[in-house]
């Protein structure tokens, strides 16, 4: 698939400096979108991506920060986010993106022979007061990429985002894995008071195994979760569902690499 480096240009690459959180909160609101391509139909749809939408995207002020499909990709599953300045930004822009001439024949040519996506997931997103600095960059080493879902326990998302605010974000750290960015729903969204949603970065999946399994002994986060724990009178994630993960790597015209 061609590479589109055009559209690099217009995103700031700067070094993530994932140990450091941010001099301020980051104001932006993000959408995360899941798309779930036909039977068939997933090269189709990057090649829509690379050749209309990313473009089009940007011409209406729609920001293109990453493009992830799954290492294990049985779904057939596109997930990438984007970023705007608030919500009734994004609103205008996807409007305007909509009816774009452009767009809706770009739409209609790749559909010729049937719907390019089965079905669309979407969650708008606000960074935490604790998360690094999220800039978008593009490494020179390999690596993979986990997106991590924690459900909180009734009323425990703010013990949760204690316990990664003083000691989990760190302890990742020691143990070799990269912050990339940590992230709550934007308030108003369903289940705002429950979800932490978050990005790292692995050197490979064997690396993200040896991590956690250091992590996970460390005496240090033992303690801090024992105390978390002990505030928020159990465990702090649903013990059913309450931790997902998914291994993503980036497409070839993902902006974050």
């Amino acid at each position: 698939m061609r590479r589109l480096l055009p559209l690099f240009a217009l995103v700031p690459l700067v070094a993530l400096t994932a140990d450091s959180p941010a001099a301020e909160k980051d104001a932006r609101v993000y959408e995360m979108r899941t798309y779930y391509a036909a039977s068939g139909k997933l090269d189709a749809l990057h090649a829509r991506f690379t050749g209309h939408t990313l473009k089009l995207f940007e011409k209406h002020e729609i920001t293109n920060v990453a493009y992830f499909t799954p290492v294990e990709n049985k779904a057939n599953k596109l997930v990438f986010f984007l970023s705007y300045p608030n919500k009734e930004a994004r609103e205008k822009a996807w409007k305007a993106f909509l009816a774009d001439p452009d767009w809706k024949k770009a739409a209609a040519d790749s559909e010729k022979d049937g719907k390019l996506v089965e079905k669309v997931e979407q969650r708008f997103l606000v960074t935490t007061d604790y998360s690094p600095e999220f800039k978008i960059t593009e490494s020179n080493a390999a690596r993979v990429f986990e997106l991590r879902t924690y459900v909180a326990t009734k009323d425990n998302l703010g013990n949760l985002n204690d316990r990664f605010k003083n000691h989990t974000v760190k302890l990742f750290e020691k143990h070799g894995m990269n912050n990339i960015v940590y992230w709550n729903l934007l308030k108003g969204e369903k289940d705002d008071d429950k979800l932490l949603i978050y990005l790292l970065s692995h050197k490979d999946k064997e690396a993200a195994a040896k991590s956690f399994d250091g992590f996970r002994k460390d005496p240090d986060w033992t303690a801090a979760r024992e105390a978390s724990e002990k505030k928020g009178g159990g465990t702090l994630t649903e013990p059913k569902g309450g931790v997902v993960s998914e291994f993503l790597k980036p497409t070839n015209y993902s902006p974050l690499k």
